[in-house]
């Protein structure tokens, strides 16, 4: 018998090395643009190069901790880009997250050094350096504190440097929002990421020349998508924070052909019906979206004005942007109910709807969406207790209710947490608000559950109006409802309110709402 082959002979690639080969493939390029700045693919590798040996020079070694807080401009990718080439454990901050927070998951990752981009987080930035929960507090510009990355590293040698990455790494620990108490650090080895990017590019249908907006945070769901844009060699584009007209403005003046979007903000193009006409979106060949369930009503206004260039991507924290996905073709108008589907699963996961059992429930019937793979975290940062629970079977739990259709087609009906138990019933507030959208006074609604004495909780409303038409009030929008998906569905309360409050991802904060009634109550959902 031959002798067994060695463990690194079946090991797999690293973030480090996807990176390189694109830089190599692709040098004269435009590989980035942002803030005034056009960087071809070279010019991104040596800015790369020169902050990897910066980093070597404060003394970080691979496998420290390095977290980022920053908007999205070309040194924050450079940041990212150069903690993986090095092998570098990374972790975002959010950019609207609390200081308790940040400082929290500093000191629960121990981190090793923090990079503050002060153009736009200086006073958090000087806040957390004041507390010394890390050895070496970077900045992006001149600051008086810390070290000034862009100074101390312009000077270096930009060639190449060995990469340091290993297979078996840790790439990236990311945290939960902290819906439900303090958040918990999500650990992703490289092979998370990897998978995670080969499947969005078997799978996705992207245009043939790539030119992607992150109009979302880059320490986010749009820093899913560089590594993939690049392997392609396309185009970044930099938007540094979502509006409307920024949107409009750089999709028509730069040709962009992709870009991944949340449904808040999809709702917000559609509802500028001027700023819409006087701008040419006509480059748009992909526009990908999730986070959040977007409403069929809307979804189908968004295909009758931009056409059939929408994809929706399902994913979580956990498992990162590709457990299922719902092509372009399968947005067909003759197929309405298919609109409310999250797509089929990708090729490399294992998917199945579970009861409390960890029984399979049958077709058309709600269980729990449960995945297994190499797409699944590795686990919850020194929460031993907590990656029990959600490994329980040996299946991620993913905490969304979900059915399956005859052909496969998913359909996610609520996270766990957002069902409504009224009077013994199920609700599930994401069917609530599928109706409510289709009222045409109705611009964007959140669906919750509030105390009541009687049924345990009563179903309420929050909606925000259309500017345009006839008024809408409460009593319109409960028969609305009651007539089409029955009494206990039907909202028992209805409130209006200007804006509906987001976070710090642009999704709805069912979390904030639920608090002006839950507060001294023993429910209170995450």
């Amino acid at each position: 018998m031959h002798p067994p082959p060695s463990p690194t002979l079946h090991q797999g690639s690293t973030f480090a090395e996807l990176y390189r080969s694109a830089f190599k493939a692709f040098s004269t390029r435009e590989a980035l643009v942002g803030d005034g700045v056009r960087m071809s693919y070279r010019e991104l590798e040596q800015g790369c190069h020169r902050m990897v040996r910066c980093f070597q020079g404060m003394g970080l070694r691979r496998q420290d901790g390095i977290a980022v807080l920053a908007a999205n401009r070309p040194e924050s990718v450079m940041v990212i880009i150069a903690a993986h080439l090095m092998g570098l454990v990374y972790t975002p901050l959010h950019p609207l997250g609390s200081e308790e927070d940040q400082a929290f998951i500093l000191s629960d990752v121990k981190a090793k050094a923090l990079v503050v981009d002060v153009s736009h987080h200086a006073g958090r930035g000087a806040a957390l350096a004041q507390r010394h929960l890390v050895p070496h507090v970077l900045t992006l510009g001149p600051a008086a504190y810390g070290i000034d990355l862009l100074a101390e590293s312009s000077g270096l040698d930009g060639s190449d440097i060995a990469l340091d990455a290993q297979p078996d790494d840790i790439l990236k620990i990311a945290y939960s929002g902290g819906t439900t108490g303090r958040s918990k650090g999500i650990v992703h080895h490289q092979r998370t990421v990897v998978t995670s990017a080969l499947q969005q590019l078997a799978c996705w249908e992207w245009p043939s020349e790539v030119r992607f907006l992150a109009a979302t945070p880059v320490s986010h769901a749009a820093g899913a998508m560089l590594l993939t844009t690049f392997l392609q060699g396309g185009t970044v584009h930099l938007l540094e924070r979502f509006s409307v007209d920024g949107f409009l403005q750089t999709v028509a003046a730069e040709r962009i052909t992709t870009t991944f979007l949340v449904p808040t903000q999809i709702y917000g193009l559609l509802d500028a019906s001027e700023a819409l006409a006087t701008h040419d979106v006509s480059s748009l060949q992909l526009v990908l979206y999730g986070a959040a369930p977007m409403a069929p009503a809307r979804l189908r206004q968004a295909l009758g004005r931009f056409g059939p260039v929408f994809a929706q991507v399902y994913g979580q924290a956990e498992a990162p942007m590709t457990i299922s996905y719902l092509r372009r073709d399968a947005h067909d108008l003759d197929r309405p109910e298919r609109l409310s589907s999250c797509g089929r699963s990708l090729p490399g996961n294992q998917v199945r709807l579970l009861d409390a059992h960890h029984a399979e429930v049958p077709v058309g019937e709600i269980g729990e969406l449960c995945v297994r793979g190499p797409l699944v975290m590795s686990g919850y940062l020194d929460r031993p207790e907590e990656t029990a629970k959600a490994f329980a079977g040996d299946w991620l739990h993913t905490g969304d209710m979900a059915r399956r259709d005859a052909d496969g087609y998913l359909y996610l009906v609520d996270r766990a947490k957002d069902m409504i138990i009224s009077g013994g019933f199920n609700v599930y507030s994401s069917e609530v608000e599928s109706c409510l959208a289709q009222h045409p006074g109705v611009a964007l609604s959140a669906v919750i559950g509030v105390p009541h004495e009687k049924w345990g909780e009563a179903v309420m409303a929050v909606v925000v109006r259309k500017k345009e038409g006839a008024p809408v009030d409460a009593a319109e929008l409960i028969a609305f409802v009651t007539e089409r998906k029955g009494v206990v569905q039907a909202p028992k309360l209805v409130t209006f309110v200007d804006t509906l409050p987001l976070t710090a991802l642009d999704k709805v904060d069912k979390k904030a709402l639920r608090a002006r009634y839950w507060t001294g109550q023993d429910r209170q959902v995450g």
